[in-house]
């Protein structure tokens, strides 16, 4: 229901456990600071997460709302086969299921995946050499990613195993032609990375854009850059750290994403 131009989402918290009321409301934090840091497209692509439990249920956003509108209750769970779980006046959008699915179905680690299509970020997926190691915030994003070339609009099942096969172990994924991905066992992890991954790209396309010679880091800095992005990395700053700081954030601008 709408009015004044804000849709009345009803509270579904009484109707989950509390682990995934507690998931509902990071999620619906991810796609908030999404549009907040300008990574939307219309109500396109998606960020989605494991249901707590072994059934392989995850949460993703229902077709038609823009991610400023998104809270923990207008999230939809869904299986593996796009089948949703719960009554919602909310309706599925098929073309999340085939890339979100794939991943979510073969990787364990994959709790949160969260794609988009910044202009940035599509800007380095049309690049031949894809991302580069131009400066040290390039270095987290490109030390993870791996490439899955362009096949049409992600809505052809056939396209799953190609899909999962590109990107392997990595937690970074640049889909060519289209945008940008990131899977990671928390949401906090996968905003971290996202957030790094576009960085790289707006700082590759700004350097690019000059005309002037690039200088890339010598590759002992960026080896050395790597093993220490290691070593910190299993601090868990963005769960510990980063994370509850974005959140502090959002709290100030807008708490609804929170019902």
């Amino acid at each position: 229901m709408e009015h004044d131009g804000i849709l009345e989402i009803p509270c579904v918290k009484d109707q989950v456990t509390a682990e995934e009321w507690e998931v509902r409301v990071h999620l619906a934090a991810a796609y908030r600071l999404c549009a907040y840091y300008g990574w939307d497209d219309l109500i396109y692509t998606h960020i989605s997460a494991r249901v707590p439990g072994g059934d392989h249920h995850f949460l993703i956003n229902p077709l038609g709302l823009m991610f400023e509108e998104i809270t923990a209750s207008s999230l939809i769970k869904v299986d593996l086969n796009g089948n949703q779980l719960m009554e919602t006046p909310f309706m599925p959008n098929a073309a999340g299921f085939i890339i979100h699915s794939a991943i979510h179905a073969a990787r364990e680690d994959a709790h949160c995946v969260l794609h988009l299509h910044t202009d940035y970020g599509v800007a380095v997926s049309n690049q031949k050499e894809g991302l580069l190691a131009l400066c040290q915030s390039s270095i987290p994003a490109w030390m993870s990613v791996a490439y899955h070339d362009y096949e049409g609009i992600a809505v052809n099942e056939g396209e799953k195993e190609r899909l999962v096969a590109d990107m392997g172990d990595k937690q970074a994924l640049i889909l060519r032609n289209h945008g940008t991905l990131t899977a990671a066992p928390t949401i906090a992890q996968a905003f971290e990375l996202m957030y790094f991954l576009e960085k790289a790209c707006k700082i590759q396309i700004l350097s690019q854009s000059t005309g002037a010679p690039l200088n890339p880091p010598p590759k002992e800095g960026i080896e050395n850059a790597i093993r220490d992005l290691r070593v910190v990395a299993g601090a868990q700053g963005a769960d510990n750290f980063i994370w509850p700081a974005l959140l502090r954030k959002l709290d100030r601008v807008d708490t609804n994403y929170r019902t």
